[in-house]
């Protein structure tokens, strides 16, 4: 989703004109902190080194929301606060603040092109492809079991995909209207939502080819699209029936994209897929925050979707906790006098211990904080995604349906093109790590949006109980391992790229 420079949702500029990413995240962190540790937000200010260091004030902004139910909700308020005030809207050579902005949208920019699915009017049942199969009935439930055993998925995931499982009628979404912010994406729930006889509003770039998969992905199936068109759109297609001409951006056009989502007479269901690569991903992500805000301050019946990352900080329940403190000891005597040589040979930057301790929290609860943060996907993305969290947060606490579920590292093209953490997620399994493929992904991620839906008994939805905010992020986790590994993640990566390197090689020679 890239677009021309100083143009659209853009980091503020400061006096002399420079848009520095850095100073943005610390400013949003230091604010998130400032009501609940003062301390931590001024150790974010005095950071010098932050594009090696910010994971450890991740892990000060997750300690700090652990400390009390109260201050998870503050730290969310106040970090989606700040972050609004360090985004402007560029139009024409001109500058809005970006709340401003999304008030003001130019009217009528955007019409509606709908195509109808042509394939078998049933929804399909479930099945997850896995490896080259396609799995269905008990080979299904076997392998969910395989994967709450291995420690990959959490139970709660596999109790909400066993839930789906036991209510096919669920998987008739005739009665939902699911928005796809970034519809495309490589690992969303586009192709599964398309046999499910589901009303689609897809919102995505205005590229022919892009449209063009998207389209044939509805047609074959049994949903409703419904695309956005804008003008030059309608000029190129007066009467409004080429969808391949269909599109919008969503980082120039947010305020159209919202005002154009509220003219759609019933309650929506949006998810916020889009993903960018650098500051690009912060940007979007504010993008879609501002559609979702806005679009949910008028019709609070709104519900909303998020696929977290692994690649973050998190609180977690107790007894997952020492489930990763228990296996950096329980380990063999040899493997202990091996580790132990690695990381003296490292200087202690190569397998440390992951979860360290317990954190009580005010509810009488304890929890542990575990760190999946790869380095090199940098800080732009770690906001990105904080910026989703802090939301789902909020808006749960406000009394809206949210479904955010963690997703397992994927073998995605972004994954691809990096050579480091390709070779990685190539070595992976050597630590029990389960990367999967994108298919897989984007199957699991859809029966979880299913289950979010459609339970009444789950931490969707706003009326149960939950002990503090962040259990919201804790439930249904497919982490594909990370959560539970004995080793801090990224202190295992360079040995599993290295293992990664060497599969790579041997497969080519």
């Amino acid at each position: 989703m890239a677009t021309t420079a100083l143009e659209g949702v853009q980091f503020t500029a400061d006096a002399a004109g420079s848009r520095s990413t850095t100073q943005a995240s610390k400013a949003i962190y230091s604010a998130a902190l400032e009501h609940v540790d003062p301390r931590a937000a001024q150790a974010v200010r005095d950071e010098r080194k932050w594009r090696t260091n910010y994971p450890r004030h991740l892990h000060a902004l997750t300690r700090a929301g652990i400390a009390s139910p109260e201050h998870a909700l503050t730290i969310a308020s106040d970090g989606l606060a700040a972050a609004w005030g360090q985004f402007e809207l560029l139009r024409g050579g001109g500058a809005s603040p970006f709340a401003e902005a999304m008030r003001r949208p130019e009217p009528d920019a955007l019409t509606t092109v709908t195509v109808q699915g042509q394939g078998p009017p049933a929804p399909e049942p479930w099945s997850l492809p896995y490896r080259g199969r396609l799995l269905r009935g008990s080979e299904l439930r076997d392998q969910i079991a395989r994967w709450e055993q291995e420690g990959i998925i959490e139970p709660s995931h596999a109790r909400a995909l066993g839930q789906v499982i036991a209510h096919p009628e669920w998987f008739d979404l005739s009665d939902r209207t699911l928005v796809l912010l970034g519809a495309a994406s490589e690992a969303g729930p586009l192709a599964a939502l398309a046999r499910w006889r589901a009303n689609i509003v897809a919102v995505d770039l205005p590229r022919p080819a892009t449209w063009q998969k998207i389209v044939q992905t509805v047609t074959q199936g049994n949903a409703r699209l419904l695309a956005p068109l804008d003008r030059a759109g309608r000029g190129a297609d007066p009467g409004g029936q080429g969808a391949s001409l269909a599109g919008a951006n969503l980082l120039t056009q947010a305020p159209e994209i919202a005002a154009w989502l509220m003219t759609l007479d019933t309650p929506l269901d949006i998810a916020a897929l889009a993903y960018l690569d650098g500051e690009q991903h912060v940007r979007v992500s504010l993008a879609m925050d501002g559609i979702i805000a806005g679009v949910s301050a008028e019709r609070p019946d709104t519900t909303l979707m998020y696929m977290a990352t692994p690649a973050d900080v998190f609180a977690v329940p107790e007894d997952l906790a020492r489930a990763a403190m228990r296996n950096a000891t329980e380990r063999s005597q040899l493997r202990h006098v091996a580790d132990g040589v690695v990381r003296a040979l490292s200087g202690g930057r190569l397998l440390r211990p992951h979860v360290e301790g317990l954190v009580t929290s005010e509810n009488g609860r304890c929890y542990g904080i575990v760190d999946g943060v790869v380095v090199e996907q940098g800080p732009n993305y770690a906001l990105a995604k904080r910026l989703q969290q802090w939301r789902a947060v909020a808006a749960r606490a406000g009394g809206q349906r949210v479904a955010i579920n963690v997703t397992p590292s994927t073998m995605t093209q972004s994954v691809l093109k990096n050579p480091a953490l390709k070779a990685g997620y190539n070595g992976a399994g050597s630590f029990g790590i389960e990367v999967f493929e994108p298919a897989t992904t984007s199957a699991l991620m859809a029966a979880l949006w299913v289950h979010d839906l459609r339970c009444g008994s789950c931490a969707a939805e706003p009326t149960y109980p939950l002990a503090h905010p962040l259990e919201l992020l804790m439930d249904g986790a497919n982490h594909g391992g990370l959560w539970r590994l004995g080793y801090l993640p990224r202190s295992a990566l360079p040995l599993a790229a290295l293992i990664g390197y060497g599969r790579g090689i041997l497969r080519r020679s």
